[in-house]
């Protein structure tokens, strides 16, 4: 890296150079500078990391902040073969360290936001742009280096056309204050995780600006305001503007979960209330928690919170907090804990902290929603939590279920029209849920006015309408009936629709065709759907199935052997597992949703994706993936 170096007074500097490796907190290099150009050589032995120059005269070292800021140079490392050492990508804030540099200057700065003095481009180049005096940053990168995780570094400029360097890992951290994004660095990260990437922010008012680089990368621009930015006029989708704000409108919950425009801040005098609140348990369940200790309503993570924290939209009817999905978090995000910082206000900007986790695409994205995370490390659940995070989303995918919610002696399930039907413990009551991957409760269906409800064996519902059969919850009586009904979560009468194989114990429809398993002498049955008078016939053994459900265009059974499928036609098929295999307890209940397995077993509904491929090469012993993580 070539620096270009002047003494106090404008002349040549006559003094030296002192490297350190900030995450290690090791000097790595002490030499003479002398003229007015200095090349500093990386050599290949440092390892990927965090760096800090500082040059200095002759004359004894000071420290003051004001001026320090001035002769260091802050770099990123990479790693010269990526993903060789780790499968963590640890991305380095420096867009927002430098946004922040100077800040309240006339013209050097992008801050502050009202003054119209401010600078709306700044130079790359400048002296400065290391981290502002709270470091927030360097709490986890500590933390990572002390408990011996190996990580890869990189400077948040490197993902602006970063596709190829995401591509050698499994998961990207996102720590501290990472305020600023330009268009590069969000599609990046988002097609990263949607291929099956992670990303794990540990972080607060993310991406909460777009900027643009421009003369080669040299210069970070943002007007934060459309109306002076002249590319408004020829690609308003890269106006330097608020992420969710208009021309661009794309809320950073997208890719997030969450966003500051629900989030709360503490400025000046103000943050000394960090230290006094803590966030608050919503899904002890969770994989998140695992190993915690904590349970549903405990508080956690005190003084993990501020000065600024990130949020989504919640509704709380249910008792249980979930996304409304309004301000663009996707319905796949799962609330983990809550704080109320509403008081805030009183410091700066009131509003809520939301630590969640959800699905993109093929990967998934949890986010602890507070730039302060790293300082609460000392806390073992904050701790645990974030190893949790950082070994799930580094490891290769592997089957697991994961729990969803309360699943409390269910002994069927069904999806259909967006909602999520059981069968209670005991047989009759018929219950109802939101499909999603909250840890919601589930409500009784009343009672239908026409008559008392049917005891019943096994529910089911098809993917769509197979006219003239329209969509409907289907169900087998206790006395061999099949019987239907309206899939509404308000009173609706069973109606009769014929007999089932004696002794049904399971059920599905697939094509507009019926299939049913007769535990008794272990058989599946089929009819047409469409022909109530229909004879139901044999197609072969059930291979134990317990339960069916219907799943890209296959039926899906529990067995004694996990689970199992084969394709929905009438005629003789053997049941195969899947590559690789799925275990499931036998006495599980099973439905599909959304391209989604979800289970009831041991009193948690259970959910995975139903990505998993038939073993063509048939039936294979002594492998055991782990049912729940």
């Amino acid at each position: 890296m070539r620096c270009l170096t002047a003494a106090g007074d404008g002349g040549p500097l006559t003094g030296r150079v002192v490297v350190t490796d900030v995450v290690a907190d090791r000097t790595v290099l002490v030499a003479d500078v002398r003229g007015s150009v200095h090349d500093l050589d990386v050599p290949e032995a440092w390892p990927s990391s965090l760096y800090r120059a500082s040059f200095h005269d002759q004359r004894p070292e000071v420290p003051r902040p004001d001026r320090d800021a001035e002769h260091e140079v802050w770099f990123a490392v990479r790693a010269a073969h990526p993903g060789s050492a780790s499968t963590i990508l640890v991305s380095i804030p420096f867009p927002t360290w430098r946004a922040y540099h100077r800040a309240g200057q006339p013209g050097r700065s992008l801050y502050y936001s009202e003054q119209p003095s401010r600078a709306a481009r700044v130079p790359l180049a400048a002296p400065g742009g290391g981290p502002p005096p709270e470091r927030w940053e360097e709490p986890l990168l500590r933390w990572l280096h002390r408990t011996g995780r190996p990580v890869e570094y990189c400077s948040g400029f490197d993902l602006d056309d970063g596709a190829e360097l995401l591509s050698a890992y499994r998961l990207l951290v996102v720590n501290g204050h990472d305020e600023y994004w330009t268009a590069g660095m969000r599609d990046g990260v988002e097609g990263f995780v949607r291929r099956g990437g992670n990303l794990a922010v540990f972080a607060g008012n993310t991406a909460w600006w777009q900027f643009r680089l421009e003369d080669d990368g040299r210069t970070m621009v943002c007007h934060r305001d459309a109306a002076t930015d002249p590319v408004t006029a020829t690609d308003p989708s890269r106006a330097t503007v608020e992420w969710s704000s208009a021309p661009v409108d794309r809320p950073e919950n997208a890719m997030t979960g969450v966003s500051f425009r629900g989030g709360a801040g503490a400025w000046g005098e103000g943050m000394a209330v960090m230290g006094r609140d803590a966030y608050t348990v919503r899904f002890a369940d969770h994989w998140v928690f695992e190993g915690t200790g904590l349970a549903d309503g405990d508080a956690f993570a005190r003084g993990a919170l501020g000065y600024e924290t990130d949020a989504a939209e919640l509704d709380w009817s249910l008792g249980v907090p979930r996304p409304t999905g309004r301000d663009g978090t996707p319905r796949s995000f799962a609330v983990l804990a809550t704080a109320d910082l509403r008081h805030w206000r009183a410091y700066g900007q009131g509003g809520w902290a939301t630590m969640g986790v959800m699905r993109l695409g093929a990967g998934s994205v949890f986010n602890a929603a507070t730039i302060n995370w790293g300082r609460a490390l000392d806390d073992p659940a904050v701790a645990r939590v974030t190893r949790n995070v950082l070994d799930r989303f580094s490891e290769p995918p592997a089957p697991r279920w994961d729990v969803v919610g309360p699943a409390p002696g269910l002994r069927a399930l069904a999806a259909c029209e967006g909602l999520l039907f059981a069968v209670a413990g005991d047989g009759t009551t018929l219950l109802h849920r939101e499909p999603s991957e909250q840890n919601l409760p589930w409500t009784p269906c009343p009672p239908s006015p026409e008559g008392p409800d049917r005891r019943l064996r096994c529910l089911t519902a098809p993917r769509e309408a197979c006219p003239p059969v329209p969509l409907a919850l289907l169900a087998v009586t206790e006395d061999d009936r099949l019987v239907h009904r309206a899939p509404v979560a308000g009173a609706a009468p069973w109606v009769d629709a014929g007999p089932v194989p004696r002794g049904t114990t399971a059920l599905a429809m697939c094509d507009n065709t019926l299939f049913a398993v007769t535990a008794h002498d272990d058989t599946l049955h089929h009819r047409p759907a469409h022909l109530p008078g229909a004879a139901w016939a044999p197609l072969g053994p059930a291979a134990g199935a317990t339960a069916l459900t219907v799943l890209h265009a296959r039926l899906h059974a529990v067995t004694p052997d996990g689970l199992l499928t084969r394709p929905p036609v009438p005629a003789p098929a053997a049941f195969v597992p899947f590559a690789p295999p799925v275990p499931l307890p036998t006495d599980a209940a099973l439905t599909s949703y959304a391209g989604r397995l979800l289970a009831a077993a041991g009193g948690r509904l259970l959910s995975r994706p139903g990505d998993t491929a038939p073993d063509r090469t048939g039936p294979r012993s002594g492998q055991a993936p782990h049912l729940l993580e």
